[in-house]
């Protein structure tokens, strides 16, 4: 006799938005110089901001969220493809600072817009989030396409706001989890 109620999922947004706050604060505190040349953020993004945000995006689908399963199925994926990127082909690159200023570039795009329905979803914390990553990316690829310095540190400082701000909005789900 099949069961008449519907199997639940747990809020999924938590998960991935604190995957994808510490990936982002340990490549942003690359980015801002307060990591010189670590690559502490690399398994990271396979692993946290990639697979769990990614699979934390498949289980936004299964609750019929479509934002959500947009954003953190696109991010889990960008975080897993920038990793192998940077492990695999950045040695090879002809123009490495091209390479990334070009996704770069999508991503702003994509955030941009992602950014824009977010306001819809009245969630001021994912708002600021958004915010602050279409700010970072415009920065971090604005520094690729000029090679200037400055405007990739400041994305990273920009990144690691970012990162405070959506670990508030995972903290968030989570407290609500359990009130």
């Amino acid at each position: 006799m099949a069961s008449s109620s519907a199997s639940q999922v747990a809020n999924p947004g938590p998960l991935g938005l604190a995957g994808f706050a510490l990936t982002t604060l340990l490549l942003s505190a690359n980015n801002a110089g307060l990591l010189p040349g670590s690559d502490i953020w690399v398994g990271w993004a396979i692993f946290y901001g990639g697979a769990a945000q990614f699979a934390a995006g498949m289980w936004e689908f299964k609750a019929n969220n479509t934002f959500g399963a947009t954003a953190f199925s696109t991010y889990g994926a960008f975080w897993m493809a920038l990793a192998t990127y940077v492990w695999f082909w950045a040695g090879k690159a002809k123009d490495v600072h091209a390479d990334l200023a070009w996704m770069l570039l999508g991503f702003a795009i994509f955030t941009g817009y992602m950014m824009l329905c977010s306001f819809k979803i009245k969630n001021p914390p994912v708002n600021w989030v958004f915010i602050a990553l279409f700010i970072t990316f415009v920065l971090l690829a604005a520094g690729e396409f000029t090679g200037q310095a400055m405007l990739h540190t400041l994305g990273g400082w920009v990144g690691i706001v970012t990162a405070a701000l959506a670990f508030y909005a995972s903290y968030l789900g989570v407290a609500k989890s359990v009130a």
